[in-house]
């Protein structure tokens, strides 16, 4: 079991690059749809490239994110069952979901959609588009970010197992950590109650007889 783990903590490692890699893609996206927009109504010109790319970007942000938010226990659920139940069931759950829906599902797109790039590939296929862009990039992004979710899947896997076992904490749990933002707010607040309770306190002094 520590080599499974090991591995699990090598994808998660994995994920956890490519999520912080590529999250930064949804502020270039919104620069570049900004851009374009200002453009459009400014010069009155508009480039079905600069469109596209915004489609690849999103394209790339959904699929290469995907594992990451399964690593961050981030997907959507709706547990109004499961919710009742002990936390080993949950676990079982969440195994059994994975083995016959997760991983079946992504593993078939991820296996249809090779063909479907190595095509675009070969055939160098361009957009239909005036002026847009080449298509084999975005259809490498099916397999590649379902291959980054079928690894994630078995980690989460491993990593259910192993707490089954007692080996480690429950990895359904979220750790949310506090942003640089919101550390800097706390100690703004905390400065100003502090300055606030000195000058309280010389008040008082000063209103003593």
């Amino acid at each position: 079991m520590s080599s499974l783990l090991s591995l699990s903590r090598l994808i998660d490692r994995l994920n956890e690059r490519v999520g912080h890699a590529f999250y930064w893609l949804v502020l270039v996206t919104v620069l570049i749809s900004a851009a374009n927009a200002i453009v459009r109504k400014v010069f009155n010109y508009s480039s079905n490239g600069l469109l596209e790319i915004q489609w690849y970007f999103f394209s790339a942000i959904f699929l290469f994110l995907a594992g990451y938010t399964l690593l961050r226990n981030e997907h959507v659920r709706i547990d109004v069952i499961s919710s009742r139940l002990s936390k080993r069931a949950q676990t079982w759950i969440d195994i059994l979901g994975t083995l016959f829906f997760l991983l079946p599902m992504a593993i078939l797109l991820m296996w249809l959609s090779w063909p479907v790039f190595v095509d675009a590939y070969q055939r160098n296929e361009v957009s239909t588009n005036a002026g847009g862009l080449i298509i084999w990039p975005a259809r490498l992004l099916v397999p590649v970010g379902f291959l980054l979710l079928v690894a994630q899947g078995i980690s989460e896997l491993i990593k259910r197992i192993a707490f089954l076992r007692g080996l480690i904490p429950d990895p359904s749990e979220k750790h949310v950590a506090k942003t640089a933002e919101e550390e800097l707010a706390e100690e703004i607040l905390r400065e100003r109650g502090e300055r606030s309770l000195a000058e309280e306190m010389l008040k008082q002094a000063k209103d003593r007889p």
